[in-house]
């Protein structure tokens, strides 16, 4: 007896669900029992078929469904005692069967629902795209996979607020649907009656994903496994380090802790390397971790040298705040740069593409000369090598299917096109306001850039001028090192009459020859978010409205504005001030993150792409995308002719040293044109005022 009720209190404990059905259960079989004992002893004599059994199917009958009269007419009998035994049948089978059990069953149900809406229950899926964690990137990244012609699957895994995110997402793609499908309807409008359907049914964006939020630890083994994370075909380790800002009011403690590392981002990184090193997991998978700083990155590298000795799975760092630093540099110089990024790092329109080569003889000379001798729907861009002496050749096409198309040009004229052998990129000027966490790498990349093209007796090739508050130029960023910048200004965003000063100089110093730079710091409350980008662009507003008043000729253009922001909400606030390069910082790394995620060799691309050439390396060994005025470009205008001619041409009139490709152009009002589809049927007629999208080593 005492092990009854000991083996009765554990599975109470253990399985309490087991042991209330077998509670009910058992007390509905001796009730029952008991009915037929108490229907066979007061009509034996009369029933039909006498016997125990025969009661027992007159008891189940009261107790399940709950009808009497039958058995009081087969038994023949209606006096009172049967009919209130009957009666107390029917009760209390209607309390301990009928609604015990159909309560226990609807029980089961509810559980089976809200266990497959929680984490408990295993998902078998294959071939998706996981995400751990949750950042500002993670929306981005699920919006690019949208324009993925093939239906997506992805699975998200985060520690909390599942619903907010699921809020989140559909609001993102809800206005990526309107704003996408707007275009595509206006563009239509343009075309021949006949051919608008067609072309709306084509193009049309729709919502193709099927995507599952679960939240859980992103570094329990049990969490992972329940969302197969050894099927799945890619893996984004996400940095939870932005979510820092919105947990603390103190951004010197916000900025500390970037510094220092994110354990986390470690730690979910060796448990998601170990699961799918194993045998039964998918080949070919492929990690990407987001790092926001030299010790994670540093620590990265080192599980990847480890994984690798165990012929483990293919992980590739991305160090955002470099990343960003570099392309920040970049739009600097260049601010045009932001429309060709934004366009080539997306999944819509056109996109960089990557394909192995087995040719490891081949150079990159041979590879884009013979190209394009008969390809006319892609451009050639370079070959890379991996870490692995793998070979890749990088291209730049609206699809990846017509890389392969083969054609010939039915163009049999040489046209002239005369490049200037002298090109210099001089006399830039750049003034940053503010800073973030990507500030030190900002100043790296312009500095890669002023040592790639100084001239040791030339003049300067740039000047930069920083207004930042004091607090900040003290503790967290030197820029003494640099020669380049020539005035540092301690202002906080209150001492308006100070950075309205420095602003108003700079503009009427440099008018056609500048670029503004404003960061949005990353390091303050959530609440606070780019309200001091704002109000620096109040600021600059105020100035340029100054100056058209004064001077109704001036050209609000005349100078060149870079405006970064990191909630994606305050773009229409930007739009008001008719800002063209609104920078929304974070979608360059989630969009780089999804390529990359997709096809991992274009992250040697990448690399090449955002770096200029450094002291110690090789003279011109990298090529990167630059924006020249047509007038210095060439020593004459080319005539009109198709794309397909001009990009020929030069190229092959461009030095053997600094071959470059054409890709695109701007046109005097700033629209851009990259060049898609069929080359032979894009005609070009340049001007001194247009500017050239090009792909060269200098």
């Amino acid at each position: 007896m005492k092990k009854i009720r000991e083996w009765i209190s554990i599975r109470s404990v253990k399985t309490p669900k087991l042991m209330v059905l077998l509670i009910i259960l058992a007390a509905n079989i001796v009730f029952l029992f008991f009915a037929a004992f108490v229907i066979m002893t007061l009509e034996l004599e009369m029933l039909d078929n006498p016997g125990f059994w025969h009661s027992v199917y007159y008891a189940s009958t009261m107790l399940v469904s709950g009808f009497t009269s039958d058995v009081i007419t087969e038994v023949n009998r209606a006096d009172a005692i049967l009919i209130i035994f009957s009666m107390i049948c029917v009760i209390i089978g209607m309390i301990t069967f009928t609604g015990t059990v159909i309560g226990y069953i609807a029980q089961v149900i509810f559980n089976f629902v809200e266990m497959a809406d929680s984490n408990t229950r295993k998902l078998r899926i294959s071939n998706h795209t996981v995400i751990l964690n949750w950042n500002t990137c993670a929306t981005e990244i699920i919006n690019e996979l949208m324009h993925k012609s093939m239906r997506e699957k992805i699975v998200v895994l985060v520690e909390h607020d599942k619903d907010e995110i699921l809020q989140e997402i559909k609001e993102r793609l809800s206005d990526t649907l309107e704003i996408d499908n707007k275009e595509v309807r206006e563009t239509a409008l343009k075309l021949q009656p006949s051919e608008r359907k067609k072309y709306i049914r084509k193009n049309k964006v729709s919502n193709k994903l099927m995507l599952i939020v679960r939240e859980g630890d992103s570094w329990s083994a049990k969490q992972l496994n329940d969302i197969s994370i050894k099927n799945a075909k890619s893996i984004i380790i996400l940095s939870n380090g932005k979510a820092i800002a919105h947990e603390s009011n103190d951004s010197d403690e916000v900025l500390e802790t970037k510094e220092k590392g994110n354990a986390s981002t470690v730690k979910t990184l060796l448990q998601v390397a170990q699961l799918i090193s194993e045998e039964d997991s998918m080949p070919n998978q492929v990690v990407v971790v987001e790092v926001e700083n030299d010790w994670t990155l540093k620590l990265v590298k080192t599980i990847i040298e480890q994984m690798k000795s165990r012929g483990g799975c293919k992980i590739i760092p991305v160090a955002a705040n470099h990343i960003l630093g570099q392309v920040f540099s970049q739009f600097a110089l260049m601010p045009e740069l932001n429309l060709v990024y934004n366009t080539l790092f997306s999944n819509k329109g056109v996109s960089l593409f990557t394909k192995a080569s087995d040719d490891y003889a081949l150079t990159e000379t041979e590879f884009v000369s013979g190209y394009i001798k008969d390809h006319f729907e892609a451009i050639p861009l370079s070959l890379i090598h991996d870490e692995d002496g793998k070979l890749y050749r990088y291209y730049m096409s609206d699809t990846e299917q017509h890389i392969d198309n083969i054609g010939s040009f039915s163009s049999t004229r040489n046209l002239n096109v005369s490049i200037n052998p002298n090109y210099e990129i001089l006399d830039k000027h750049i003034l940053i306001l503010g800073h973030n966490s990507k500030s030190v790498a900002i100043m790296e990349g312009i500095d890669a850039f002023y040592k790639e093209w100084k001239k040791i007796d030339g003049p300067e090739v740039l000047d930069v001028t920083i207004i930042d508050s004091e607090a900040n130029l003290e503790k967290h960023v030197c820029y003494n090192q640099y020669s380049f910048i020539n005035k540092i200004i301690g202002a906080d965003i209150y001492s308006s009459d100070v950075i309205n000063n420095a602003i108003t100089e700079f503009i009427e110093s440099y008018r056609n020859r500048g670029s503004i730079i404003i960061l949005s710091d990353d390091t303050v409350p959530e609440e606070n978010i780019d309200a001091d980008v704002l109000t620096y662009l109040v600021f600059i507003n105020n100035i340029i409205e100054k100056q058209i008043a004064n001077n109704p000729a001036f050209n609000p253009d005349s100078i060149d504005l870079v405006v970064e922001i990191l909630n994606p909400r305050n773009f229409d606030i930007l739009n008001q001030y008719s800002t063209k390069n609104i920078v929304i910082s974070n979608r360059y790394i989630s969009k780089m993150i999804m390529q990359i995620s997709e096809k991992e060799s274009i992250f040697h691309f990448y690399e090449n792409l955002l770096d200029y050439d450094i002291n110690d390396a090789e003279p011109l060994s990298s090529k990167e995308l630059f924006i020249k005025r047509a007038e210095e470009f060439f020593t004459e205008i080319p005539e009109a002719c198709t794309a397909a001619e001009l990009i020929r041409a030069v190229y092959i009139n461009s030095p053997e040293n600094n071959k470059s490709l054409l890709l695109g152009y701007f046109c005097p009002k700033g629209e851009m044109t990259l060049f898609a589809g069929d080359q032979r049927k894009i005609s070009i007629a340049l001007t001194n005022k247009h500017k050239l999208i090009l792909f060269s080593n200098h």
